[in-house]
């Protein structure tokens, strides 16, 4: 399958491996798109499981809502389960890197029989998040959040700063950046991936609001973490492991962020130590 439909918008996937094998669902972060997982998927397809890379909402043309509403939490697991319905699928293995952890993370939490095992990589659980929130260095790494609910503003100097190559400046490889750009270099095309931002600190239905995505995690689960993340600190990192009552593994790794790009190998061992128990 190339495409399906949701919610009167039509999503892109890439879909790939070996059709009967069992199904991997890898869902991207901000500001990437499905080809942050291009290092990854030949493992897995290897081993002989089938992967879906979602194009997610907001980055693809024909999903790309304009109002801030359309990317609460409930919206972007919707989609997923769509995607799963729609490839005829009843249980996946789901991976989730920087907003599609917290997707991921919600996804697990709120449809467990959906979910046969879980990997994310760099974001914490939302509850650890949020506690960290409130000690330590993480406001000061989260500034930017903040920032992005400016109107109009945010998308326009991130677009420029994506087209200028500003994201190898934090480690991401820069065969991926210029990827990335193409697809978000334009201030109209990063305004669905800003948004994600603009919902996430709305109370109702934002993904770092109380009570978004808050569950219980019952699903096997690794949680995998760049101890050089700019972004995500030690304290969330380490407390997400608190919210998991499935069986848990917590992986630090010497690098930053940018795990798919960065650390290609070691993110499918991980996904296989789940998904065929390697």
């Amino acid at each position: 399958m190339d495409t399906f439909t949701h919610d009167g918008l039509q999503f892109e996937v890439v879909d790939g491996g070996p059709t009967d094998g069992d199904v991997v669902v890898l869902l991207h972060g901000y500001p990437q798109d499905a080809t942050a997982w291009n290092g990854v998927v030949p493992h897995l397809h290897g081993a002989g499981l089938r992967t879906l890379a979602l194009q997610q909402r907001g980055y693809s043309t024909d999903s790309r809502p304009g109002p801030v509403s359309e990317y609460r939490i409930d919206k972007l697991v919707g989609d997923v389960l769509a995607l799963l319905d729609a490839a005829g699928v009843d249980r996946a293995h789901v991976v989730g890197h920087d907003w599609g952890g917290s997707v991921a993370w919600a996804l697990a939490a709120s449809h467990p029989g959906r979910v046969a095992s879980l990997v994310v990589l760099s974001t914490p659980h939302p509850t650890a998040l949020r506690r960290a929130l409130l000690r330590g260095d993480q406001v000061r790494r989260s500034w930017y959040v903040l920032a992005y609910q400016l109107p109009w503003l945010p998308e326009q100097l991130m677009a420029r700063f994506v087209r200028r190559g500003g994201l190898v400046r934090t480690g991401l490889p820069a065969d991926h950046a210029r990827a990335y750009a193409e697809k978000l270099g334009q201030a109209r095309h990063m305004r669905g991936a800003i948004h994600w931002y603009r919902a996430a600190l709305r109370p109702s239905g934002g993904l770092l609001a109380r009570g978004a995505g808050d569950g219980e995690v019952s699903v096997p689960t690794t949680y995998v973490w760049g101890c050089r993340d700019p972004f995500l600190g030690r304290d969330a990192a380490e407390g997400s492991g608190e919210h998991v009552t499935g069986d848990y593994r917590f992986v630090e790794v010497q690098t930053g962020h940018w795990l798919p790009e960065r650390k290609p190998e070691l993110v499918a061992e991980e996904i296989l130590r789940r998904a065929v128990g390697e």
